[in-house]
């Protein structure tokens, strides 16, 4: 009788460990893509940080020849 509870408690215990290994692997999957989100918007974020400067280098640019071209211009 004894010998029977514990197969019966030892096949419980399989299954439960087989499904606590597949939820297991379920949140390594999402803490994966949750990482790899987060680099992909860092990623973004140096992209823009970078377009921001040239934009910013491109703007000075225009307006130091603005700014050449009004004071050569005769008055």
């Amino acid at each position: 009788m004894n010998q029977r509870k514990l197969d019966h408690e030892v096949k419980t215990l399989q299954v439960q460990a087989a499904q606590f290994a597949k939820q297991t692997g379920q949140w390594i999957g999402m803490v994966e893509n949750f990482n790899q989100a987060l680099k992909e918007i860092g990623d973004v974020e140096n992209w823009a940080r970078s377009i921001e400067l040239d934009m910013r280098t491109i703007a000075t640019a225009l307006e130091y020849v603005y700014k050449g071209q009004l004071q050569s211009a005769p008055s």
